[in-house]
């Protein structure tokens, strides 16, 4: 079965002109509030809530507060490993998974604590032996683990006992520290948008990786969307996005992320550079975005045939998993419930 997801806008990422902040956009509890409700009305199947540190809102208070406002749509929490030592995430992840009746799922993340820095390989072999660790307890399980970063021996919090699972992890990262992270740990394993053909490649490795170590993978696409009722109008729409942008203030915006040096981010850098003049690297791939954001930066653009025949193409290649996004997040929402879903059904 195939998940569409959409984005809540938690780290201050929502815009109607890319690079000109909007109070009325800014990230906030009834904001935010607002795209999540939005999402599940549109019949989305789950919804990213991102976490930053200087950007935005918490992700996990966020959770804990919308889990009890929505009912069927699922939750993607963000989950910063290595800010909260391994035995006290558990046991708010469990109390997280009370009070969302079941609907949690978590997108590990790797970047570098605030006011840290650590090579890469450490990162991800952090967030290897955090998730190691932090499935053992959830699931209701004695930990006994002595790793690099993370040592436990200790049974598990109470509340997971009586409710033990095993949590869906969603983890993303293109280096080979964090192929191999996510080959051991993930689930879902999450990739920027690029290239049909890439893409595919890069599922191959990483279906080898996992074989190693006696598992499988799904696939999972974070992009944004374009769709209006005529290409022509998507893609005046994509060049009305970035009609107050400059790039000393595209620049400034990429560099506030902590994974601005990312293999991935460098990945996207590449392909916006590798477009046409106006930003095109295929036909309804639109790397604009990239310009004002770090992370995903490619958009898909078209009318609604189009859009839905590139999500069709991604998802026969393996990909069972979309998490997508747009501008303002709300309107877009709308736009892709209205134009796209029914046309994935």
């Amino acid at each position: 079965m195939t998940e569409y997801a959409w984005f809540g806008a938690l780290c201050d990422d929502d815009y109607e002109f890319l690079g000109v902040p909007d109070p009325e956009l800014r990230s906030s509890w009834a904001h935010c509030r607002d795209i999540v409700l939005r999402a599940e009305q549109n019949g989305f199947d789950n919804v990213l809530l991102p976490s930053g540190y200087s950007l935005g809102i918490d992700a996990t208070a966020f959770a804990s507060a919308i889990a009890v406002e929505t009912t069927r749509i699922k939750l993607l929490l963000a989950v910063r490993l290595g800010e909260l030592v391994v035995p006290q995430l558990a046991r708010q992840i469990a109390t997280l998974q009370q009070i969302a009746g079941g609907r949690l799922v978590i997108n590990a993340i790797s970047s570098d604590v605030p006011g840290e820095m650590m090579s890469s390989e450490d990162r991800y072999q952090r967030t290897t032996e955090a998730i190691t660790v932090l499935r053992s307890l959830l699931r209701g399980e004695r930990a006994d683990f002595d790793g690099k970063f993370v040592t436990a021996h200790l049974d598990p919090p109470r509340i997971a006992v009586e409710q033990p699972h095993d949590p869906v992890v969603y983890f993303g990262g293109l280096s080979e520290a964090a192929r191999d992270c996510a080959a051991q740990s993930s689930d879902v394993y999450l990739m920027w948008p690029d290239t049909t053909a890439q893409m595919t490649d890069v599922m191959r490795e990483m279906n080898q990786r996992a074989a190693g170590y006696g598992r499988t993978l799904r696939y999972g696409w974070r992009s944004h969307v374009i769709v209006r009722e005529t290409e022509s109008e998507a893609r005046a729409a994509a060049e009305a996005l970035l009609s107050r942008l400059d790039a000393q203030t595209g620049s400034a915006i990429r560099s506030k992320s902590l994974d601005s040096a990312s293999a991935g981010v460098a990945r996207q850098s590449e392909l916006r550079e590798s477009a046409d003049a106006d930003g095109y690297l295929e036909r309804h791939l639109w790397t604009g975005v990239g310009r004002a954001r770090s992370g995903a930066g490619i958009a898909i653009v078209g009318d609604p045939d189009q859009v839905a025949g590139k999500l069709r193409e991604i998802r026969d290649a393996g990909v069972d998993t979309f998490i997508l996004s747009g501008y303002p997040h709300l309107a877009e929402c709308d736009l892709v419930a209205r134009y796209v879903l029914p046309k994935l059904c």
